[in-house]
């Protein structure tokens, strides 16, 4: 059985670390706010968001070059943010505007940014996971050396879809990295009662004759430095790897779940090892930020957020001309036979 990793070595350098606190801080900024939109319809559709996710998107997005790329599920604002996309296209997809990084047309689930190999947020579950497999045949079809990072949540391992698509990545030794955000409940079943093994690496990894690793993903290093050694295995040509990262989500499933299976309890517990918090205090143990700094960074970045929301706001909606954009059928033509 895989063994969830500790004591990480210090792989990153000041500038790179203080730049992932800022992206955890700006995705949960982020994140909060549009839950104060959402309560004011200001958001439509479903909703979901990433607080207390935030150090597995940043550790692991941080160890990729430009040219690689990665395709998430549904909870993908913190994913688009760590790789890079401005919060102002961001905020304004959430509001349905057209300055949105989707036109206004795909909204909270449908993130996209194709120039930064962001392939997209995919609302229904577990069917992104061939399309990454897909795009990591094509890397390697190309004589490439780019990977392909999946995310996706512990209830898409039910899905055919996911053993279809690891299957053939083993087999064909395809440059991906299936990462498993495992926030220990599908919608509002606890592991527990949906999997009858709670090792996730014994259904991913192992049957598909790929590696497999379960990180603490609360500790943004550590994800890091196993992304790393996966990144590492793709680009050698040894194939894909599975990872298991342990999480848990602060809100709902999505802004409509009343969250009636957790305690207040295990909330408390949970918001203990908070990795933004836990990340901080190491850069203040290393002395590589300290509290002067911490509090300017919070004010740029509510500042930044703030601006975004300005920016959404004040967009324009949609055109009717926008129908028919970014579609693959053609809109119906009527003939003279009709």
């Amino acid at each position: 059985m895989s063994q969830v990793q500790t004591a990480p070595r210090t792989i990153v350098d000041r500038q790179k670390a203080v730049i992932w606190l800022r992206q955890m801080h700006l995705i949960r900024r982020f994140e909060e706010r549009a839950a104060f939109l959402y309560q004011n319809q200001k958001i439509g559709g479903f909703c979901h968001l990433y607080n207390g996710q935030e150090a597995c998107a940043v550790g692991s997005i941080g160890m990729l070059r430009d040219d690689d790329y990665l395709i998430t599920a549904y909870r993908d604002h913190g994913h688009a943010l760590a790789r890079g996309m401005d919060p102002k296209p961001a905020m304004a997809e959430l509001l349905g505007k057209s300055t949105g990084c989707s036109g206004g047309k795909g909204g909270s689930m449908h993130f996209f940014q194709a120039e930064r190999g962001f392939l997209g947020g995919h609302a229904i579950v577990g069917s992104h996971i061939p399309l990454a497999t897909g795009v990591a045949f094509a890397n390697k079809y190309r004589g490439g050396d780019q990977v392909c990072l999946c995310y996706f949540g512990d209830g898409a391992i039910n899905q055919g879809s996911f053993h279809e698509a690891l299957n053939m990545a083993g087999m064909w030794k395809l440059p991906a990295i299936y990462y498993v955000e495992n926030n220990m409940i599908s919608m509002g079943t606890q592991l527990e009662r949906s999997s009858a093994v709670l090792d996730l690496t014994v259904r991913g990894g192992e049957p598909y004759n790929m590696p497999s690793a379960r990180v603490d993903a609360n500790d943004v290093e550590q994800v890091a430095e196993v992304t790393q050694r996966a990144i590492n295995r793709a680009r050698a040509g040894e194939g894909p790897t599975f990872i298991e990262a342990i999480t848990y989500r602060f809100r709902g499933h999505s802004m409509s779940d009343p969250q009636k299976y957790r305690t207040k309890e295990d909330m408390d517990k949970a918001k203990l090892r908070d990795p933004i918090t836990l990340w901080e205090n190491r850069l203040l143990q290393r002395g590589w930020i300290d509290e002067s700094s911490l509090e300017q960074m919070r004010e740029e970045i509510r500042d930044q957020v703030e601006a975004a929301i300005e920016f959404a706001e004040n967009s324009p909606e949609p055109g009717p001309e926008d129908l028919y954009t970014n579609i693959t059928v053609a809109p119906y033509t009527p003939q003279e036979s009709d």
